[in-house]
């Protein structure tokens, strides 16, 4: 449990397959339950960057309230890290996760677990049930805090996470996600969703970076050139709408997006018009087939009568003879 050779771990980044994972053991174990789900993460780190790459359920269970009473089946995890090591050895056990959805009263016993295994792990909380523009995930590790009295106890730091994919990974999710669309929905009402989760996701960057500067100006924050150099950059990459050329080649997209709707507009009328002249003359070919068989009924009616009628007539004659 040795902790002295232990590499700072600045960021995390998460790879799709975790996050599958993760939400199919949570829709396995804890779905519409208050319980949460932990598992063991693998990955690898190069530097102060560690990168989590795949992930496998271990049994867990806990009590809600105190005192601390939580089980995880330690001979399961040995096993499960023992078969995962024999399949690719350069993914190694960097910590844990837990659906959360936040920090609880055990984590830091249960953190302390896996020091057997890797010398600073990570504890990532997963919010499989979270719908907003934010990312799903935070990421912790463990600091030695030294007590007014002297004692050192462990407490977790927040550390920055994000949510990166391979070019494999990303065509992968993206087959993932068109197979489980509603199929209610049509295709540009999906993509105007995807636009508009997008856009709101833009928003709030963009109020962050503007609180961020208020508070810059207000002394508030201090100054941090890293930030200030990445924003230069991002600045720097926004087109500059004063050059002719692209403005007219703005107008034009504009304009040909605009045709494109227009003439969608026009074909969807005319084959609107085209349903309902349609429509109408397949009611009036049912309107004349019901008046033909109405006619036809009355006709036999009426034969069929006036052979009744004949046949009593032909009765009564015989009668008085």
């Amino acid at each position: 449990m040795a902790k002295s050779n232990a590499r700072v771990i600045e960021s995390v980044e998460i790879h799709p397959l975790v996050l599958l994972s993760v939400t199919d053991h949570y829709e396995r174990v804890a779905k519409d339950t208050k319980k949460r789900v932990v598992g063991c993460l693998l990955g690898t780190q190069s530097g102060t960057q560690l990168s989590i790459l795949n992930s496998f359920a271990v049994p867990f269970d806990e009590e809600e309230k105190p005192p601390k009473t939580w089980f995880l089946d330690y001979n399961y995890l040995e096993d499960m890290a023992s078969m995962f090591r024999r399949v690719n050895a350069s993914e190694k056990i960097v910590g844990w996760y837990s659906t959360g959805p936040k920090l609880k009263h055990n984590d830091i016993d249960i953190h302390q677990l896996f020091f057997q295994w890797t010398s600073n792990p990570v504890c990532v909380i997963i919010r499989v049930n979270e719908e907003s523009e934010n990312i799903p995930t935070e990421a912790y590790v463990s600091t030695d805090v030294v007590q007014p009295d002297g004692r050192h106890e462990q407490e977790f730091a927040h550390v920055v996470s994000s949510i990166v994919a391979s070019e494999a990974e990303e065509v992968g999710v993206e087959h993932l996600l068109r197979d489980i669309q509603d199929i209610s929905l049509s295709t540009l009402t999906t993509e105007v969703n995807h636009k508009l989760t997008s856009l709101r996701g833009l928003s709030s960057r963009l109020k962050q970076i503007r609180e961020y500067m208020d508070n810059v100006l207000n002394k508030k924050l201090p100054i941090n050139q890293d930030i200030l150099r990445n924003l230069q950059l991002i600045f720097n990459l926004l087109p500059n709408l004063s050059k002719p050329n692209l403005v007219k080649g703005f107008n034009v997209k504009n304009n040909d997006m605009m045709l494109s709707i227009y003439i969608s507009s026009l074909v969807r009328s005319v084959l609107g018009l085209d349903n309902l002249i349609e429509n109408k003359l397949d009611n009036m070919k049912r309107e004349r087939e019901i008046e033909e068989k109405a006619k036809k009924e009355l006709e036999e009616r009426l034969k069929k009568n006036e052979q009744k009628k004949d046949e009593k007539d032909k009765t009564k004659d015989t009668t008085d003879v």
